[in-house]
């Protein structure tokens, strides 16, 4: 990182903006993101690398009436800095007018905001790192039936955000991520199965052992050996918590504000009414402590907050920035993510399904005939009608119980009826961005042999 680099990011974005409103911006705002990262890979018992790095990324945005143009730089010297401002305002006047494009008023920034905890203050060493992809490789290789490994990691990562505008918005934080996974690889030849598993927190203290993480990757690899194919039927399907949040992942795209505001959602016209199962509630956190997508303030400086995007199964708002707030003739709520060489654009953060009251085993007893999936393939998800078919994989349910595994097979619906049947079980855990409990949804078609 160069020594510009590591000079007060806010003077250093304060002095482009400044910069751009001298050579003819009527407003700016500038973000720079400062990142460490160190990985290691582990395969076979044997070290294979281990890399570090360090990067800055600035990115500038101006305003030229309606016009506006980006411009992006990871070299911070003063001389290349220098030239930024100038740069992006000769190209905004070339630019077409977006009559939607602005910054956020001074109305909607954010004053304040809380501590979320999201910085580990130390950085693990190099050999704590070889000892965590070691043991999760290894721990996955020892379950009796793994013959092969695709290899193990471990990784660290900190990154710095600031975000500046004209309107007189400052806002800095940083926040760490510390990971561990393996894939492996069980039987021979054409009949080898792979599975993985994997962890990531904010704080080392935090992360599960690796050791636990890698047995659950081979056991999950070795259940699946000898799978069948299944028969055609319209069954109830139950997605295990790993794949249960994809399907608030389609719900999230689905009022993502862009959408909506161009009519290519298939829940445009639902705002206000039942979009799932009475009692089913979806949140979006920003303000969760030590959440993986956690931040004090959205992608434009707009104040955030805990969200009930869906209430006792009643739709209540769209995902909105400040642009797709415009178009709809609405505010934005703070739901901003940017990067440093475009627009902002409509995002969640720490999205999750609120835990049912049945636990999963509860939540199967009754299916005589269905399907549990461990994995989906593929991306057959049509955002305009709601249209669902995903190659899939998994457990066939008999009499309540998982049996044997299945692959090779096709699940098929409507995300509009999927929706509003479903139930989740009481089995929420927060291991990723999107989370879910274990859920199940009735009347899906499954295509099999």
């Amino acid at each position: 990182m160069t020594k510009t680099a590591k000079a007060d990011p806010q003077a250093i974005l304060g002095h482009l903006i400044d910069a751009a409103r001298a050579a003819g911006a009527d407003a700016a705002d500038a973000l720079l993101v400062e990142s460490v990262s160190a990985g290691v890979s582990y395969r076979l018992g044997k070290l294979e690398d281990v890399e570090r790095s360090e990067s800055a990324d600035l990115g500038l945005r101006v305003f030229v009436g309606a016009k506006v143009a980006f411009v992006s730089s990871t070299d911070l010297t003063a001389r290349a800095l220098a030239e930024l401002p100038e740069r992006a305002v000769a190209m905004a006047r070339l630019a077409p007018e977006d009559k939607y494009a602005g910054l956020a008023p001074r109305e909607l920034l954010a004053q304040g905001w809380p501590d979320l905890d999201l910085e580990d203050p130390g950085e693990p060493s190099a050999e704590t790192l070889i000892e965590r992809a070691r043991a999760v490789e290894g721990a996955a290789m020892a379950v009796p039936g793994i013959t092969n490994s695709e290899g193990g990691g471990a990784g660290f990562s900190r990154s710095a955000i600031a975000l500046a505008t004209s309107e007189g918005f400052f806002g800095r934080y940083a926040g760490t991520s510390h990971s561990v996974g393996v894939a492996v690889l069980a039987g021979e030849g054409t009949g080898m199965e792979r599975d993985y598993d994997g962890a990531s927190t904010r704080h080392g203290a935090d992360l599960e052992d690796p050791e636990a993480v890698g047995r659950r990757a081979g056991e999950r690899t070795v259940a699946r050996l000898n799978p069948r194919k299944a028969k055609s039927a319209a069954l109830p399907v139950v997605f295990d918590p790993r794949v249960a949040g994809g399907i608030v992942g389609h719900f999230a795209g689905a009022i993502s504000g862009s959408s909506i505001a161009r009519g290519v959602s298939f829940l445009k016209d639902r705002m206000g009414q039942p979009v799932f199962a009475p009692g089913i509630s979806i949140i979006d956190d920003p303000h969760r402590r030590r959440g993986l997508r956690s931040k004090p303030f959205d992608g434009e400086g707009v104040a955030n907050a805990r969200m009930a995007l869906i209430d006792q199964g009643v739709l209540t708002a769209w995902l909105l920035d400040c642009a797709s707030a415009r178009q709809l003739g609405l505010t934005s709520n703070g739901h901003a993510a940017r990067g440093t060489g475009g627009p902002p654009s409509p995002s969640t953060t720490n999205l999750y399904m609120e835990a049912g009251s049945l636990s999963p085993e509860a939540l199967i007893a009754d299916i005589k005939e269905g399907f549990y999936v461990t994995e989906l393939m593929g991306m057959g998800v049509n955002a305009v009608t709601g249209d669902y078919s995903r190659g899939a994989a998994g457990f066939w349910i008999e009499n309540g119980k998982r049996t044997y595994p299945v692959s090779g097979v096709t699940i098929a619906g409507n995300l509009k009826d999927m929706f509003l049947n479903a139930t989740p079980a009481d089995d929420l855990v927060f291991r990723y961005g999107t989370n879910a409990p274990t859920l199940r949804i009735e009347g899906l078609t499954l295509a099999g042999a």
